[in-house]
């Protein structure tokens, strides 16, 4: 059937065609090319044997005995437009001979992963097939794709999206989860309204009034559990959430210099299961739990001073599209997520600051330790900038970034024996995470830059090394300094010298990195870098972890080449982590769009 209706897509922009004359074939050639757009883009890594880390081993059994040291990750996208208003699209993927190391096992092959067909115009969107979509700032529903992380959960169905006015646009979806190149067994559905109260009130003194409502249900059918040792204990299913209401009311207010965007979620009740430290997790039978989320965002700007600040709580807030990736230590790479609750703290660059990284706590874990229920907490970011002639700006101006963000479990009571809580709404539990962090940039002269950088963070240490909370584990302290200096030169020529430097008492202890990169024009550059542990207690672990290579852009085509040495841990792209085990290899990634 899927096979049936790509080929009708591919075929389908032929049908526009179909009355041109022999003559008209080089302007159709000509217009099916210029309709034509698309991307091509391939990771590949040759992993080696390291004298230092040791032979190459993959963590997945079955792909460690296939020993295949060469992989890559490409994609392929084609989107045709035709008969003034359609769009149609492909994307192929290809994991061969097998995934890069530590993505999800199931991306095998080369498939056909993602199609589609959209109508357009200027009231109607209309899309079925694949399409990703975002209700609000995600809390509900985010479908999207993230290369890095090996993420993609498209939904695969239909979309209507209805623009009646210029103030009001609704959005009605159905569909199921990408999971690798499968689909949910859960089924999606959702409606989203967004409404411009600016144009509908005639408030003329505000920027943005708008008000967005959002609904997104799940349903997956439920097949009791049968008691292998003791048939007569059936389980008690009554009541079972095999479908799951979920909703979103957000207000956008923009004064011009202040602006305020607040959005509050109401997850519908949802199984839980027991830990995995007390056996093989089962669902609890007969309790079952809602959630919520509520995020609000404020910020004053005026020229040369900006001020935001975030504050978000999460209390069991996880959303799967299928019950089964629930179930803890089930699906490690994230996989059916139907919502998006990245870390809110800021991204940082440098490596340093990269090793100990905060991953959002979002599930319920009502029996596991002394239990978790959520997070709650912040970040503020400051920026101001002296103005040019003064005494701290001097000729260029400098400008002073500062960030601080903090994080603890949400303040709860556990009953474990009966599987009940009670959640605080505003109650700050033990501290997860603190980071404070500011950056001073400096320029010197037209062609002479200069950037400082200084973080101070504290963090939950198993969280920070395996993504998952442990109460009162002990807690990693680190403190990061990063001098950066970039020099221009005629022609488009530049050179870039970073230093790095990582205090610790804790964990690995001390390191000390640097990076210089040398762009020889727009389209050419080369670098080496390195960060060395040289503070680790253990000799043998002293590790220099080093990466060397250049990059050549032409256009929309860049091409990159490097050879390093990768360190473990955990890798963050925009709050979303993935664990990522020491390796060593040659790396190419190609990528061009037309």
């Amino acid at each position: 059937m899927k096979k049936t209706t790509v080929l009708f897509l591919l075929i389908l922009p032929l049908f526009s065609f179909s009355q041109e004359t022999e003559s008209d074939k080089e302007t159709i050639f000509n217009q099916f090319l210029n309709n034509l757009t698309g991307s091509f883009e391939s990771n590949a890594q040759w992993y080696v044997n390291d004298n230092v880390l040791g032979d190459f081993e993959d963590p997945i059994p079955e792909f460690d005995l296939e020993n295949k040291h060469l992989r890559a990750n490409s994609y392929l996208r084609l989107d045709y437009n035709f008969l003034k208003n359609f769009t149609i699209g492909v994307q192929v993927e290809s994991y061969e001979p097998l995934p890069l190391l530590s993505y999800f096992p199931e991306y095998r092959g080369t498939e056909l992963s993602n199609y589609y067909i959209n109508f357009r115009n200027e009231k109607l969107d209309i899309t079925a097939g694949h399409f990703y979509e975002q209700f609000g700032s995600g809390l509900l529903l985010r479908a999207f794709e993230e290369r890095q992380l090996g993420l993609n959960n498209a939904l695969r169905g239909g979309r209507i999206k209805y623009m009646p006015t210029n103030y009001l646009n609704l959005t009605a979806l159905y569909g199921k989860n990408r999971i690798g190149f499968d689909h949910s067994e859960g089924d999606v559905f959702g409606l989203d309204l967004n409404l411009d109260l600016k144009e509908v009130l005639d408030i003329e003194n505000l920027s943005r009034f708008n008000f967005g409502a959002s609904y997104v249900g799940k349903s997956e059918d439920f097949t009791p559990p049968v008691d292998e040792f003791d048939p007569e204990n059936t389980f008690d299913d009554t009541d079972f959430p095999e479908l799951i209401n979920s909703y979103a009311f957000r207000f956008d207010i923009d004064f011009g210099k202040f602006f305020i965007n607040s959005e509050y979620s109401i997850k519908g009740e949802d199984i839980s299961y027991t830990p995995a430290s007390i056996g093989q997790p089962n669902i609890i039978e007969g309790q079952y739990f809602d959630g919520s989320a509520l995020l609000f965002t404020t910020g004053y700007t005026v020229k040369g001073f900006g001020v935001s600040s975030t504050f978000r709580r999460l209390e069991n807030m996880t959303f799967f599209s299928e019950r089964e990736l629930l179930k803890p230590g089930n699906n490690p790479f994230g996989m059916g997520s139907i919502n998006f609750l990245p870390a809110l703290t800021k991204q940082q660059d440098y490596a340093l600051s990269n090793i100990y990284l905060y991953q959002a706590q979002s599930p319920l874990f009502i029996q596991n330790f002394g239990g978790q229920a959520g997070e709650i907490g912040g970040q503020i970011d400051i920026y101001y900038t002296f103005k040019k002639g003064s005494p701290i700006g001097g000729k260029y101006g400098t400008k002073i970034t500062g960030n601080m963000s903090y994080w603890s479990l949400l303040d709860a009571t556990f009953n474990q024996d009966n599987s009940t809580y009670d959640a605080e709404f505003l109650k700050f539990g033990e501290k997860l995470y603190k980071d404070i962090n500011f950056e001073i940039k400096k320029k010197w002269s037209k062609d002479w830059s200069s950037v400082l950088f200084y973080q101070n963070l504290k963090i939950n240490k198993n969280l920070a090394i395996e993504g998952s909370y442990i109460p009162n584990d002990e807690a990693i302290t680190s403190n990061i300094i990063v001098a950066e200096t970039t020099r221009k030169f005629d022609y488009g020529k530049s050179i870039r010298l970073e230093a790095q430097h990582l205090f610790s008492k804790e964990d690995n202890k001390n390191w000390a990195g640097g990076t210089l990169e040398y762009v020889v024009n727009r389209n050419l550059a080369f670098y080496v870098a390195d960060i060395y542990n040289y503070g680790n207690d253990i000799e043998e672990d002293q590790n220099h972890y080093y990466n060397f290579g250049g990059s050549y852009t032409k256009g929309a085509t860049r091409v990159a080449l490097n050879y390093g040495r990768q360190r473990g841990g955990l890798f963050c792209v925009g709050g979303v982590c993935r664990f990522v085990p020491e390796n060593t290899g040659l790396s190419l990634n190609v990528s061009t769009a037309f």
